[in-house]
């Protein structure tokens, strides 16, 4: 981490602390010392904490979107393929989260005031989401594509939610099957 600029490692530091020990534990002094720099020098690059919050949830929302970018690039035109993509990208990824569970919805959970900018940055990253899967669901010819993409985006969420709490075993086969059997309904 000492190789990078100190704008990307107090982000590295902030990502990996926020995601361990949530956002309202990790003070900006624990993200110095972990970025190995000091605390006027995060605010030099963020001038608050919930700027850094900020950032830092952009950051993980264009890394979701490239997601999408990447089922659509590697199945173009073949909107059930890229939606599987995008649940084994969700499965894929359960082990990483399965300590502290998806970072956007423990966000939201310590961000109640609905005017915070990070939260508003998760909630239009969430409708973006929806969005393009929606597009996705209508573009594969399933029967009521809105209802479609409300029942994936309850298995997806869902999903990293039963993982993290342990309560279902086997979740990222499981999702799988889940979403191929949606998908199959036509």
């Amino acid at each position: 981490m000492a190789k990078l600029p100190p704008r990307e490692r107090i982000l590295d530091a902030a990502e990996e602390l926020f995601q361990a020990e949530g956002i309202a534990r990790v003070g900006v002094q624990a993200i110095a010392e972990r970025a190995r720099t000091t605390k006027m020098a995060i605010y030099r690059h963020f001038e608050t904490k919930d700027e850094l919050v900020t950032e830092w949830l952009r950051i993980l929302a264009a890394d979701y979107q490239a997601a999408f970018d990447r089922a659509e690039a590697d199945h173009p035109g073949r909107p059930r393929e890229q939606i599987l993509a995008l649940a084994r990208f969700i499965a894929d990824g359960l082990p990483e989260i399965s300590y502290r569970g998806c970072p956007f919805i423990n966000s939201l959970a310590e961000l109640p005031d609905r005017e915070h900018p990070a939260r508003q940055v998760i909630e239009r990253h969430k409708a973006l989401q929806t969005d393009r899967l929606l597009g996705m669901c209508a573009a594969a010819g399933l029967p009521d594509p809105q209802q479609t993409t409300a029942e994936i985006t309850f298995l997806l969420e869902g999903a990293q939610v039963s993982h993290q709490n342990g309560s279902i075993g086997q979740v990222g086969p499981r999702l799988l099957r889940m979403i191929e059997a949606i998908l199959d309904r036509r």
